[in-house]
């Protein structure tokens, strides 16, 4: 019964994400918007029930099933794939470069105003 009630909960905050994003002509998608709210509803509750850890922590569990549908759309598009290795090889590389570089940056950045130094007598 927790993880139906937790699921439902779920797909209740991806709705109303889909709904403010329709309404307000958002240009992101609704299940974004659905997750930030159910964020907002989790920080001010302050803990997470336990219906949604169990429902989360199932869905979890099956994570691996939701790539199938990728895998199938890779070889349905084999050819595409093959003409176009080099772009993708490349945007692949160098996102993965931004990204590596900008997540250390903001850890630099972070740890200089979060983390006390600490001095060592040795």
């Amino acid at each position: 019964m927790d993880f139906i009630l937790g699921f439902a909960l779920l797909l209740i905050f991806q709705l109303l994400g889909e709904m403010l994003v329709i309404f307000f002509e958002l240009p992101v998608s609704g299940p974004v918007v659905g997750i930030v709210l159910l964020l907002a509803a989790l920080i001010v509750k302050g803990s997470v029930g336990k219906p949604l850890n169990t429902a989360s922590t199932t869905l979890l569990g099956h994570l691996s099933i939701m790539f199938v549908p990728i895998s199938v759309g890779l070889m349905a598009h084999f050819e595409l794939l093959m003409n176009e290795w080099l772009a993708i090889t490349i945007t692949l590389i160098g996102s993965t470069v931004i990204m590596l570089a900008s997540t250390a940056l903001m850890m630099s950045f972070a740890s200089k105003f979060l983390v006390k130094e600490t001095k060592h007598d040795l």
